[in-house]
This record gives C-alpha cells, structure tokens and sequence, in this order.
C-alpha cells in the first residue's frame, strides 16, 4: 500500500511539471481545450454522477481508465451511446469495441463524436440583385470526433497492477472553414487493496496538441464587414489533468448488493469554478452508488458537478448536478438509461442518456 501511495503521489508531481511547463503560453493553453473529450460515456456512469475510474471492467474502460479492460469477462464487447443536449440541437454518440489479447492483455477501439448538425450558412442569402434567395442556404456541421485506441495489460508490480495507455486522435471541424487535428496519450492504473478498488486515470499526460487550419478566403469579407479578426492557423493544447478513484463493493444478501464510488478530477491549469480551488490544483469530487439485484437489475444514483452560482442580487451559492439510473442485464445483453441533472439544480441541462452493451463468448 505505502508502495502504491508513493507511485501515485510521484506521478502528480509530473503531471503538475508537465502542467507549470506548459503554463507559461496562456495563448494555445485555454483553460478549456477539447471538453467534448470529458463529456464522459456509458448511461451506467452518468447515472453514477459520472463516476468509473476505479471499477471500470467492461469495454468503456478503454475511455475511463483503460487499465480496467483487464477485468473484462468476455472475449469480446460491443457498446453504443446516444445522448442529446441543448433541446437535441447536438448530439453526443460513442462506440467501443473491446477484444481480448491473450490472458493478461486487452485492447479496444473507441469513437465520440459530439456535433451540432445543419447549421444553416446565410452568407448567399441576399443575391447579387439584392433579392432574398432561400434556395442559397446552405447547411454545415460543426462536429468533434475522438478516436482512442486503448491497450491494458497485468503489470507484476504491486502482486498484480493492471496498466493501460490509450493513444488518442482528436478531429474537429466546422464545415468547411476549419478543422483541427490533435494528438495526446492516456495513462491509467488500478489495483484492489484490502476489498478497495482504487484506480488513477492521467488525460493528456503530455499535453494534446491540436493543430487548427482556418480556410480564411471564405469567411475574410464577412470579417470584415463585421468588425470580426480574420482568425489564423494556430495550435492549442490540452493540459493533464489527473482521475483518483475510489469503489467499494457490499453485499448486503446472496441476491442484494451495492457498489459505492468516488471519483476527484483534478486539474492543473489555475483556480476553477469546484468544490476545492486553488492556484496549486483544482479538485472536483463525484460520488455514485448503484444498488443490484442478482447482478440483473441496476438501480443508480450521483451527484457531481459542484459549483458556486453568482444570483443576481450579488448573493452566492453551492449548487451541484443530481443524476439517476436504470440498468437491466440479460444473457448477453444489457441496457442502460440515465437522466442526468435531475430537477435541473446545476446550470447545465438536463440529459437522457441511452447505451447498450453486448458481450460475445461470454466465459462460463
């Protein structure tokens, strides 16, 4: 324990170089880069308050912590994702594909796109005769796509470490006056001690680099009779940021049980709006619970997301995002459903978030 204690406070201390490195351009470092890629996935986390990192064991641990595709059961497995936000103006969807190497190694294949799609271009709405042309509205998407691949494997550390890594290619586009290109790795570890589950997941341990290209002959006329900047090519990268998780498990009969969790994120790139903030780290906690029966019914609860609100009459105060969910398993087969910020408490909107999962060559 005192050995894996010292590994993980050994790795924040890199992550928090790497960041203070990178700092020091607040030009291509925003405080905000690729969020689409933190959105999270699986109807089962979401219902959790967006918690997995230390007891991910399925195929979506290639996004959460890619070290738990090591505990899948199956040979294989399939999943998929729908979500929408903002009124179904955009749409969030992911798929994942995870197979088994050999015994103690897994690998797996995932893609999020987050879009919002027919975006009407007024540009040619007025013709060259000064007449309203509906017929020249044309239609764009302004979508971000992620595609990781993942590779997990038992490291003999520790009595048995499970390690993972993902490469990740980001590609966003905004129809066709730019799209970027980035590049970024992953890093995560878990390990069971004493019947805890704990689990370290490192996003963008070396910092993701986008590379945007600005197709400016299309959009420099409208600049400037706008009064807008003509943008120019430029890169932007993502700092680190760190997951530590923590997941135990009881059982309460031989039918009834209940798995606990608690994930803290903590970022590196100034104070933000979290529960704990500070010029040194950031950390925002979540906490979920999810109640079975026999392993076939899932019954989830979380809560993440806590922020402090300005009120209009000057006035603060804590609000945080209150999430639900349901799950059922059959053979093969499982389908989960979460409602995500429950009475719409927290600033964003609520969410149905829907993901269906297949195993293939199920272990006996």
């Amino acid at each position: 324990m005192k050995h894996l204690i010292a590994g993980l406070f050994g790795l924040f201390i890199c992550v928090r170089a790497v960041c203070q490195n990178d700092s020091g351009d607040r030009d291509s470092t925003p405080k905000y880069s690729n969020e689409f890629m933190n959105i999270g996935v699986s109807a089962r986390s979401f219902g959790m308050g967006f918690t997995a990192v230390s007891f991910t064991d399925d195929v979506t641990a290639g996004y959460w912590n890619p070290a738990g595709l090591n505990q899948m059961s199956s040979d294989h497995q399939l999943v998929l994702m729908h979500s929408s936000y903002f009124g179904g103006l955009a749409n969030y969807d992911y798929a994942a594909f995870a197979t088994s190497v050999d015994d103690e190694s897994k690998i797996a294949i995932s893609v999020i796109r987050f879009a919002v799609d027919d975006i009407p271009d007024t540009r040619f709405l007025i013709d060259v005769n000064g007449s309203i042309n509906y017929d020249n509205i044309q239609f764009f998407s302004s979508a971000d796509y992620g595609f990781i691949g993942s590779y997990a494997r038992q490291l003999p550390f520790l009595g048995g470490l499970d390690f993972g890594g993902n490469l990740k290619v980001i590609h966003r586009t905004v129809g066709s006056f730019s799209d970027a290109w980035g590049f970024g790795l992953d890093v995560g570890a878990q390990k069971e001690v004493n019947n805890w589950k704990i689990g370290l997941m490192v996003r963008d341990i070396f910092g993701t680099f986008n590379a945007w290209s600005h197709n400016t002959s299309e959009v420099e006329e409208i600049y400037a009779l706008t009064g807008n900047d003509v943008p120019i090519n430029s890169l932007e990268v993502t700092l680190p940021r760190a997951i530590l998780g923590f997941a135990k498990s009881v059982d309460f009969t031989e039918r009834f049980g209940l798995l606990a969790s608690a994930d803290l994120d903590l970022t590196f790139d100034g104070k933000r709006n979290t529960l704990v903030s500070s010029d040194l780290v950031s950390i925002d906690p979540k906490f979920g619970v999810e109640f079975d029966y026999n392993r076939l019914a899932f019954l989830r609860f979380g809560i993440n997301q806590f922020q402090q609100i300005k009120d209009f009459d000057g006035t603060t105060s804590w609000t945080f995002q209150p999430n639900m969910g349901l799950g059922i398993s059959f053979k093969e087969l499982t389908i989960d459903y979460a409602l995500t910020d429950i009475g719409n408490l927290a600033p964003g909107l609520f969410s149905h978030v829907f993901s269906v999962k297949v195993d293939f060559n199920v272990e006996k």
